[in-house]
């Protein structure tokens, strides 16, 4: 037999499509050529292989090697595809009799010496093998752990190349995943740590009940870091889509922890200000990798200092944040993640970082709207909430963790304001108020009566407020009202919502 075929999984961004690994060998000069779109890593696979085969104990053929990778038209990246490439050749030289491995897919990357080693993206290839109606595969010792998360999947594992033959030829058994053990749980930061901030606690309850973003303006040592970290504290765990969503994108990033489990609670990722573009919203050569907006999808990305970021930066979340995807163009084809994040913005009142209108102030006033002024109106037009965090006094901080609620209160009201938000949302087909369109919210029976509203109106018609600010504060009057245990938002909501937009009255 001169030609054999066995199953793998491409990855294109967060997508996985099922690959087919063609090996024809023929008469002629000995040669491996390798066709279907592949990236450096899979023309480097030649060599991998071809070393792995010999020191795995097998015969190399001799005769010129053509490696077809279907469908040719979809770009293939990395090295996952090395263990197919070698069953797939070793079968069209004779050397093994593929029946075992028929509808079987079969990833993992060889190491010289034969050893199979893990690859990223294992969770979004074996659930891309799923969907396809396969219900078998073989992945790394390394991934096994990771690759069972897939309910409805029989999962194999591998260490080397030589087991694999084994299994073929001898029906040898393959490793079984590991049995997983009960979860680690480590504690994190909690809301009862911080001082005083009856302000900066409100709104961080009000933006994590309606899924809104944030930003926290004041002087250092003030507690914006502080409420900023505490924030997943107060988030509900993820559900199994969502779990599903944010573990396969860690594995692509090779982010996950070593026992493979889903990922349940809302991710976190705070990047330096020195990050670059393609570090926020992802990128590189090739294959465009999620950056830390994606990362923090279904969670929250806290940017520090935001105003020593970047201006390009700082721009490029304006249309992830609208549109909770991120697409990024390359020559070889683009590639899209999901991005639906809660974004908080921490940042001082200017360059010196001492408390507005403090004696000791060493700024000008154009120094100061400069500072602040590279958030530009675009971007803060589309955070919800947007308060000044003062300093805590004395009294507040000698009373730290003795009257102030936990996480675990203030989560347990987050948690019943979103189920009254979903229940309300479920024929729209949305969860969170910050989700909802305007359009919407602007019809009946939805539409917030004109006596309610007059404030709100106002603003708009005289220009100190666009029609998006006008949107995102009756979403967070949705919110003050479920928090509240109210069926709808009245006058006061409406009002309390203002202040968090604008910090008018608050």
């Amino acid at each position: 037999m001169s030609y054999a075929k066995v199953l793998c999984v491409g990855l294109v961004g967060v997508t996985g499509h099922v690959v087919e690994v063609e090996a024809d060998l023929a008469a002629g000069l000995p040669a491996v050529v390798v066709s279907g779109l592949p990236d450096t890593a899979l023309h480097e696979a030649r060599d991998r292989v071809r070393a792995a085969v010999v020191n795995s104990g097998q015969k190399w053929p001799n005769r010129r090697i053509t490696i077809n990778l279907l469908p040719a038209t979809l770009p293939k990246y990395g090295s996952a595809f090395d263990l197919a490439i070698a069953a797939a050749l070793l079968g069209g030289a004779g050397e093994l009799p593929l029946l075992p491995l028929e509808r079987v897919v079969v990833l993992g990357e060889l190491g010289l010496d034969g050893t199979v080693r893990p690859v990223r993206g294992i969770l979004p290839m074996v659930a891309a093998a799923a969907r396809a109606g396969l219900d078998r595969v073989v992945v790394p010792v390394d991934n096994a752990a990771e690759a069972a998360v897939i309910p409805g999947v029989r999962v194999r594992a591998v260490d080397t190349l030589h087991r694999l033959v084994s299994f073929v030829r001898e029906g040898t058994p393959l490793l079984e995943p590991p049995v997983p053990g009960p979860p680690a749980v480590a504690p994190g930061p909690d809301l009862a740590d911080v001082a005083g901030q009856g302000l900066g606690r409100r709104a961080l309850e009000v933006t994590a009940a309606g899924g809104h973003h944030l930003a926290l303006l004041g002087p250092p040592g003030a507690g914006k870091t502080m409420l900023a970290e505490r924030l997943p504290s107060v988030l509900p765990e993820l559900d199994d889509e969502a779990a599903l969503e944010v573990t396969a994108l860690h594995s692509i990033a090779g982010l996950l922890p070593p026992d493979g489990r889903l990922l349940r609670r809302p991710p976190f990722q705070a990047p330096h200000h020195t990050a670059t573009v393609a570090s926020l919203v992802g990128g590189g050569s090739g294959l465009a990798r999620p950056g830390a907006v994606s990362l923090a999808h279904r969670g929250v990305l806290f940017l520090d200092e935001a105003a020593e970021f970047g201006k390009g930066a700082l721009e490029a979340l304006r249309q992830p944040l609208e549109s909770g995807r991120v697409h990024l163009a390359r020559s070889r084809g683009g590639t899209e993640y999901p991005a639906r994040v809660q974004l908080v913005l921490a940042a001082n009142p200017c360059p010196c970082a001492k408390p507005a209108g403090d004696a000791f102030c060493e700024c000008t006033p154009l120094a100061r709207r400069r500072y602040l002024g590279r958030l530009s109106g675009p971007l803060l037009d589309r955070i919800d909430v947007q308060i000044q965090v003062n300093p805590v006094r004395a009294a507040e901080l000698m009373e730290a963790g003795t009257a102030a609620e936990s996480s675990a209160l203030v989560a347990a009201r987050v948690a019943a304001a979103r189920a009254a938000a979903a229940e309300r949302w479920a024929t729209v087909g949305r969860r969170l108020n910050a989700d909802i369109p305007g359009p919407l919210l602007r019809q009946l029976p939805w539409r917030l009566p004109a006596r309610d509203t007059a404030e709100l109106r106002g603003r708009l018609d005289s220009g100190s407020l666009s029609a998006r600010g006008f949107d995102r504060i009756i979403r967070l009057a949705w919110t003050v009202a479920d928090l509240d245990g109210r069926n709808r938002p009245g006058r006061e909501d409406v009002r309390e919502a203002i202040g968090l937009r604008t910090g008018d009255g608050v």
